[in-house]
């Protein structure tokens, strides 16, 4: 296990001293938003550790981004300014270390009990863009919507499918989600049905926090994309299955999925999960030379969706997948979004698209859990075809090392009825 903390830590905590993720938090109500980390039950509070002049490395001694109110200042900076963060803040939360661990005022000042910090969400998400990934998730929508001849569109093997998303409805976990309305299919002579979505849906997602951008014009090299991306969060793709299906033909997803996307409060780095990168899935065929990575990797995370139905308090497991089962890698999709020329910034999200495994009790929406709604699922004493109002949504993620977890918390959202 190597490094430990000062601050006591639960073996089975996804906040060790070898993760450290970052999020923005209040530390009571009405104080101002500022970072922080996860530390065991804890939140360090960055600006209080700025101010007691304990960043005092090069790179981070004169800067303020520890005094605003989101992450996007530090995304900014680049790597070197998140490598000496990161050793900055296991050095003084060490074990061995007395500076803060001896201090008793600066620790009171400094460590916040996290069932006392209001999180929210950490970065100013400017654009948001949401891939489609997953090649069992792509063929399973594709048998069900189009039938099992062509599942998979010749062109998704060569370049990774995307959509922009609506970033001013990206909500932090814990929000609560009101059932949109909207059309759907006519049914015969009819008109479009109007009215709150029948098929509310979840969808199992991650996505990549972008920090340093590029300029309008120029592309990010494959292989250099990983310098780009701060960490990665857990993401829930609320979708309205009906809305979706009438609308999609011919521009792709709007109203069926802009009312809401939930993300985890906490930015897992690329630092803390590089002990979990394995070789990504070969691809056939081989992608296009601007695709093509020296090193294709992707990260072992396991990843579950429990849901609570309306009045129960159990949570019932619905699937447990994982972000290795990802066709194209986050260094693609990032490197993909900007081969025209089109520019990203620090905190833009850039989603995985649904994340489903091989087998049924891995896949990642209800849409291929109960196959748009022709089986039923178990829900301990009740059964669900699509979500209904009361009902609550938790996803989880984590990656287990040796003797410690590297985990993301839970990125829930309830469904409030339609207004």
């Amino acid at each position: 296990m190597g490094l430990k903390s000062f601050v006591e830590v639960h073996p089975d905590s996804h906040f060790p001293i070898q993760n450290l993720p970052y999020g923005v938090f209040r530390p009571e109500p009405g104080s101002e938003p500022r970072p922080g980390v996860a530390i065991g039950d804890y939140v360090l509070d960055l600006s209080a550790i700025a101010s007691a002049g304990l960043f005092d490395g090069p790179i981070l001694r004169r800067s303020d981004c520890f005094h605003q109110p989101n992450l996007n200042k530090l995304l900014g900076m680049g790597r070197p300014a998140w490598t000496e963060a990161r050793a900055t803040i296991q050095k003084i939360l060490s074990s061995t270390e007395p500076t803060l661990r001896d201090n008793a005022s600066w620790r009171q000042k400094a460590l916040v009990p996290m069932d006392k910090a209001e999180m929210l969400l950490p970065v100013a998400i400017g654009d948001y863009t949401d891939f489609f990934t997953s090649m069992h998730h792509t063929k399973n929508c594709g048998i069900i919507f189009r039938g099992p001849d062509t599942p998979i569109p010749p062109n998704w093997f060569h370049l990774p499918i995307a959509y922009h998303g609506r970033a001013s409805s990206v909500v932090v976990s814990g929000t609560d989600i009101v059932r949109p309305r909207g059309q759907g299919h006519p049914t015969g002579n009819s008109p479009p049905y109007f009215g709150p979505s029948l098929k509310l849906d979840f969808e199992l997602e991650m996505a990549v926090i972008v920090g340093p951008g590029n300029e309008l014009g120029k592309s990010i090299d494959v292989n250099e994309a990983a310098d780009h991306i701060f960490g990665l969060v857990l993401m829930n793709d609320w979708s309205a299955r009906d809305i979706q299906a009438w609308e999609y033909i011919p521009l792709g997803p709007f109203l069926g999925k802009s009312f809401g996307t939930t993300i985890s409060p906490w930015i897992v780095t690329l630092d803390a999960l590089e002990p979990f990168a394995c070789d990504a899935p070969k691809q056939n065929p081989l992608p296009l030379p601007y695709l093509t990575e020296k090193v294709s990797k992707i990260y072992d995370i396991s990843l579950e969706v429990r849901i609570k139905p309306a009045g129960e308090e159990q949570a019932h497991v619905v699937t447990r997948s994982n972000l290795k089962h990802l066709y194209w890698t986050l260094t693609q999709q990032l490197a993909h979004h900007t081969i025209n020329g089109c520019n990203l910034r620090p905190g833009d999200l850039l989603g995985t698209g649904t994340i489903s495994g091989p087998e049924p009790e891995s896949y990642g929406c209800l849409l291929e859990l109960t196959w748009n709604g022709q089986k039923l699922l178990s829900l301990g004493g009740t059964t669900r075809k699509f979500l209904e109002d009361g009902d609550e949504v938790i996803i989880s993620g984590f990656s287990k090392g040796n003797g410690y977890n590297v985990g993301f918390g839970a990125c829930s959202g309830k469904i409030l009825p339609s207004l």
